[in-house]
């Protein structure tokens, strides 16, 4: 089954109470895994990064303007990665680390953030080098919560989370096939150095 949700109904009393659902879904996946090539992952967002795309998201739907309690909830849901039984893999792309969300500084910052998060153990974090070759054509975003068995897909005007079984699987598969592109360790390292460098205005 897929149930589609707009955004500007699933917003439609702002921001936070939207995260408190994502809190609450978090705390119920002890597996999960989550791909997304052009921006940071949500729960890897410092709170500067947050604040400008949950500005942008407010400013596009035109839904009421809690920014800064969205982002403080938004704050919250990372704890997952320090408290409980709970782990992540996630695979970036490269360009999610070159996507200006916020300009220089607010993009030092989070690229800070994930040099110091990557060897947490609740964290398996890869990034598809952007001259990877891959083993099946990029696909959008999505994430895979629960018991590994709900896909949550976040389009332009509404999310989508799947539960059929076959698609479900589709998306495992998919994720496998990304990973194989990804690299980790100190090779992922080394992709974040090289944006933490750019980002502080080194070579290029």
């Amino acid at each position: 089954m897929t149930r589609s949700v707009p955004w500007q109904e699933r917003l439609s009393t702002g921001t936070e109470a939207v995260q408190d659902d994502v809190i609450r879904w978090y705390q119920r996946t002890k597996e999960g895994k989550a791909y997304v090539p052009d921006m940071i992952w949500g729960t890897l967002q410092t709170e500067a990064y947050a604040t400008v795309i949950l500005k942008q998201v407010v400013d596009f739907l035109g839904v009421p303007d809690d920014v800064p309690a969205g982002v403080a909830k938004r704050m919250e849901r990372q704890r997952v990665l320090h408290e409980g039984d709970h782990h992540y893999d996630v695979i970036l792309g490269e360009q999610a680390l070159y996507t200006n969300i916020g300009g220089p500084e607010v993009m030092r910052g989070q690229i800070d953030r994930l040099l110091r998060d990557i060897d947490l153990p609740s964290l398996t974090l890869g990034i598809i080098p952007a001259t990877a070759r891959l083993a099946i054509f990029p696909a959008p975003a999505f994430g895979i919560y629960g018991e590994g068995d709900t896909v949550n897909v976040e389009l332009v005007s509404s999310e989508l989370d799947i539960t059929e079984e076959g698609e479900v699987a589709l998306h495992h598969r998919m994720f496998d096939l990304l990973r194989e592109g990804a690299a980790y360790g100190e090779a992922a390292k080394d992709l974040l150095r090289k944006a933490q460098s750019i980002w502080a205005g080194g070579p290029r």
